[in-house]
């Protein structure tokens, strides 16, 4: 293995916001987090949580609403024309979820093709990938084509490619989505031998089997909010605002009096009502349910009064044992 470069990555107030069907989706509000060479970080989420964004931002490909991301002492998202190129040429190496190989190369072809692009000699270029290549353990897989390799094989394929340029960073978008419990042996193995030669390996998953093997777990996704937690009674004015879109929130809220509008912000600032919730109804249980942000604002039409439950407490009151039969009535009510 070539030496490798400083490792550090420091993410600051990162936020990402996107367009999502007409509306507004901010992902990942305000994050930092901390890497040092020789860890194995896990961004550990359910889908839709930001993780694969979060990695196209430190792989230069996708530029934060806010924030600071500083790969191996560059700062990425001041990076423009034929730096940004370099950097993410020299700097970071990124595993896609889906291999993302040529059906029609072999293993030699698909890893040397990175370098061929760079315009470095055929003969140079193969040298190195077979190097790679007898590296993650194809040493005798190097004329196979994709369609002929498991998908475990495939993915150490993608791994050495991604490595072709000896970057300090390895970026990896659910590594194990696609592989059953043996081919997801060898590669966690693998990603583990390559933090400690002293790159950051950053690993983007909802697997939470790979959590033994990680140095630092970056969670983005909240835990579920079962605990207990003491009812909470809450006045509101006309247009006061209880959460507002992308909030994270842990509470399960019933109108006792007056009402509460549920609206979603637009794309082009406007606002979008879905429902007015009325005395005797409840809004908001997905995300204390699932650990997503709020996908939606309540905000009192009038003077109202609710009372926020946790997960637990709200089941008691209103009788609700499971989560099929919460995500029933919330089907019907068209709810955050």
């Amino acid at each position: 293995m070539d030496a490798v470069l400083d490792a550090n990555v420091t993410v600051r107030g990162i936020t990402i916001e996107y367009s999502s069907g007409g509306y507004v989706a901010k992902p990942i509000d305000s994050l930092d987090m901390d890497a040092k060479g020789g860890e194995l970080v896990l961004l550990l989420g359910a889908s839709g949580c930001g993780k694969t964004s979060l990695l196209s931002v430190l792989a230069g490909i996708l530029r934060p609403a806010r924030g600071s991301a500083v790969v191996a002492g560059v700062e990425v998202t001041k990076l423009r024309g034929s730096a940004l190129t370099k950097y993410r040429r020299d700097t970071v190496g990124v595993v896609f979820q889906a291999f993302n190989l040529v059906p029609s190369l072999t293993a030699t072809e698909n890893t040397m093709a990175p370098l061929r692009a760079a315009r470095i000699p055929r003969a140079a270029a193969r040298a190195r990938a077979t190097q790679l290549l007898e590296q993650v353990g194809l040493g005798d897989r190097l004329q196979f084509r994709p369609g002929d390799l498991s998908g475990g094989q495939q993915q150490r394929v993608a791994i050495a490619r991604a490595l072709v340029h000896d970057p300090p960073v390895l970026l990896a978008d659910e590594p194990t989505a696609h592989l059953d419990y043996i081919q997801v042996e060898g590669v966690l193995r693998l990603l583990r031998d390559l933090a400690d030669t002293g790159r950051v390996v950053i690993v983007a998953t909802h697997d939470e089997r790979i959590m033994p093997l990680a140095d630092r777990v970056i969670h983005l996704t909240a835990p579920a909010s079962g605990g207990p937690h003491e009812p909470e009674m809450i006045e509101l004015a006309a247009g006061e605002v209880l959460f507002n879109q992308g909030d994270r929130g842990a509470l399960v809220y019933v109108v006792d009096e007056g009402a509460v509008e549920i609206l979603r912000v637009r794309d082009d600032g406007t606002e979008e009502r879905l429902n007015v919730v009325t005395p005797g109804s409840y809004f908001g249980e997905f995300s204390p349910m699932f650990g997503l942000p709020r996908s939606a604002t309540a905000r009192g039409t009038g003077p109202t009064v609710v009372t926020g439950y946790g997960l637990r407490e709200f089941r008691d009151r209103f009788q609700l044992h499971s989560a099929a039969r919460v995500l029933a009535d919330a089907a019907d009510a068209d709810l955050d």
